[in-house]
């Protein structure tokens, strides 16, 4: 039988009771350890979690880093100087690492290459020798190089054997290793998607922003330029800012005008996110509030606005910096971008322009493998981050 306080009687008033002791979630609602490391845990590390079980975008992401921190380093890891030639060696074929010679293990080594032409087609054939056994050393000295430009080495990951040739992914048709070369191109064709999007994010948030924030007749011209923009054709529109560029500029300037370009094509995208988002979240009550405080646009915008869309920017980036990625490939194959003694993707799929080159030659199509692995781990990568932005679903 259960037993209740007596009700006050009418006109007294209410006892009340306030407790001094600390607060302690603890003792409001228990929670097991399970349950608190989770109820408890930072928006950072829920999102971490979240990442985490897309296994795909863990393995794109792992192994975009190490191929970002390979360019840091791409003189060490490269078996050749980007300009060696091996005039013996012109369109060699790629050749096969061997374990096990007779039945003995040997360790990694190649076999020797003896070269015959034929007459009738003028192609090189390669013929291996298979008494002649060349192992492959590894961290040891070889070709000469300036590490970044400013530092004297000779000290490589890999290096060809004593006295013989090492041509993991054929020659040239100036008997250049394809390997080392694009060990060499990333460097280029990598950075330029970083760089290309910082531009392009830059003139998407602040265009986007303004746009979005204010309205009036700055948004709708805004939306009238974004709308020509995104109605010409991009291989013209390629065409006609590559053409600005005087043929007399150096490698780097061409780099710099290259990576704006990009940035000139692709912030189209990024405003109209930016402008849809913050014409929602501009009615936002703390958006008010920090109006009546006297904040000025830039920073409602820069401090209020953007970080609360911030995951969904980063997700936009990892898909946007494919695209750069491949108009520096594109225009570099079309002849209109880097120009030689610069070296990238782009610049070495020129080689494999032509069909009979193809036929007898395919390894000179090789650099299109990293474009594409690169491309898939960054789509990967993106669809990883843009789940784990929203971890509540």
């Amino acid at each position: 039988m259960s037993t209740t306080s007596p009700l006050p009687a009418p006109g007294a008033p209410l006892q009340h009771y306030v407790s001094t002791a600390p607060f302690d979630l603890q003792s409001v609602e228990a929670m097991t350890p399970e349950q608190s490391k989770v109820y408890q845990a930072s928006q950072l590390r829920l999102m971490w979690w979240k990442f985490r079980r897309h296994r795909l975008a863990v393995v794109s992401g792992i192994f975009l880093a190490a191929l970002y921190f390979g360019i840091l380093i791409c003189e060490f890891l490269a078996p050749y100087n980007l300009h060696t030639r091996n005039m013996d060696y012109i369109y060699s074929p790629p050749q096969q690492v061997h374990l096990f010679h007779n039945g003995q293990l040997v360790g990694p080594f190649v076999y020797g290459r003896h070269m015959t032409l034929d007459m009738d087609t003028l192609k090189r054939n390669y013929i291996e020798e298979q008494d002649d056994v060349q192992r492959i050393r590894f961290f040891c000295k070889g070709d000469s190089y300036r590490f970044w430009g400013l530092i004297e080495g000779d000290r490589h990951f890999v290096c060809p054997p004593n006295n013989g040739q090492l041509f993991l992914a054929g020659t040239d048709r100036l008997g250049r290793d394809v390997l080392s070369r694009i060990i060499y191109g990333a460097r280029i064709s990598l950075t330029i998607g970083l760089v290309g999007i910082s531009f392009s994010f830059v003139l998407g948030i602040v265009i986007g922003g303004l746009a979005g924030y204010h309205g009036g007749l700055f948004d709708l011209i805004v939306q009238r330029i974004i709308e020509v923009l995104q109605s010409i054709p991009s291989i013209p529109l390629w065409l006609a800012l590559a053409a600005i560029m005087p043929i007399t500029w150096s490698p780097i300037l061409i780099y710099f005008g290259i990576t704006v370009i990009l940035g000139l094509i692709h912030w189209t995208g990024l405003a109209r996110a930016v402008r849809s988002k913050l014409l929602a979240l501009r009615e936002e009550d703390y958006v008010l509030a920090a109006q009546l405080m006297g904040a000025n646009s830039s920073r409602i915008i820069g401090r209020h606005l953007i970080p609360g869309f911030m995951s969904h920017l980063i997700a936009t980036a990892t898909i946007s910096i494919p695209g750069m990625i491949l108009g520096e490939t594109a225009l570099s194959f079309l002849g209109l971008g880097l120009r030689a003694p610069t070296t990238s993707w782009g610049i070495l799929l020129t080689e494999a322009r032509s069909v009979s080159v193809i036929a007898f030659y395919p390894w000179l199509l090789l650099p299109m493998l990293p474009v594409i692995l690169v491309i898939m781990a960054f789509n990967f990568l993106g669809d990883g981050l843009r789940d784990a932005a929203d971890p509540y679903k």
